[in-house]
């Protein structure tokens, strides 16, 4: 079973930054997506980011993009997400995901993924 273990969330004031990292760990090993999605309060769970590992080619919501960076180091297994310029609405629970298909044009949907994190908590204060 492979496993996703999430951390680096926090609180922060409006305008900073956090990284977060995903770990996986266990079996398959043959992910071929590996994206961020997140939930606030009261909303649908949305995708954030995607990383594919059969091209190295990255995916972004319009909401982060030029504010996030995601990147995955294949020899720690490890997915980050460098989030900067955070604003309130970027207050969620952030969910680590990795799908063993990957299609360039349903990265954000969630039905994609086969394995899920527990989450970390990502709150800005403004």
């Amino acid at each position: 079973q492979l496993q996703l273990v999430e951390s680096g969330g926090g609180l922060v004031q409006s305008g900073g930054s956090l990284r977060l990292s995903c770990a996986a760990s266990g079996s398959p090993s043959n992910y071929y997506a590996i994206s961020w999605f997140r939930q606030a309060p009261g909303k649908e769970r949305e995708g954030v980011s995607c990383f594919s590992r059969a091209d190295g080619g990255t995916y972004y919501a319009d909401s982060v993009k030029g504010r996030f960076t995601i990147s995955f180091d294949n020899a720690k297994k490890t997915l980050y997400l460098q989030m900067n310029s955070l604003k309130p609405e970027d207050t969620a629970v952030y969910y680590c995901a990795a799908g063993l298909n990957f299609a360039s044009t349903a990265w954000e949907k969630r039905h994609m993924y086969d394995y899920w994190g527990q989450g970390t908590q990502v709150t800005v204060s403004s």
